[in-house]
């Protein structure tokens, strides 16, 4: 499996590419492959809709302030997420960050939830969106 074959199948399975996975398929694609799979079957449909679950991850990286997991924003959308369940998902995140021990706290996570509304936005609109700068480290390969 190539490189390429490996990101096409992720996305396929997954409705994104995360950027980890657009390094690590350059060395190893059967890696991506089998993460794909595995991610199908615990974020796949089942009792709850894939959709919801991409929510709860996107909900969950907001309470924790973490950037790389309020990118499943992009698979919420993908799995047919509106932008009312992504406010109320992102909100309900928001508030989780004031009980997370150690945690952020509402108020950072505030900014985690605006980011979501605006990764949604640019992503609906086709424009070029971000949930972190890119790694100085880049070899072409994002």
């Amino acid at each position: 499996m190539s490189p390429q074959e490996a990101n096409a199948y992720m996305q396929e399975k997954m409705n994104f590419v995360p950027r980890m996975f657009k390094v690590i398929n350059q060395i190893a694609p059967p890696a991506g492959q089998t993460f794909a799979d595995f991610y199908t079957t615990i974020m796949g449909n089942g009792a709850l809709p894939g959709k919801t679950k991409e929510l709860i991850f996107m909900a969950v990286g907001v309470s924790y302030c973490s950037p790389r997991c309020i990118v499943h924003v992009i698979p919420a959308i993908e799995g047919g997420a509106t932008n009312e369940e992504i406010f109320e998902a992102a909100a309900v995140g928001m508030v989780a960050a004031g009980f997370v021990p150690n945690g952020p706290g509402i108020p950072y996570a505030f900014e985690y939830a605006a980011k979501c509304m605006d990764i949604a936005a640019k992503y609906r609109a086709g424009e070029a969106w971000e949930y972190l700068p890119q790694p100085k480290f880049d070899r072409g390969v994002y």
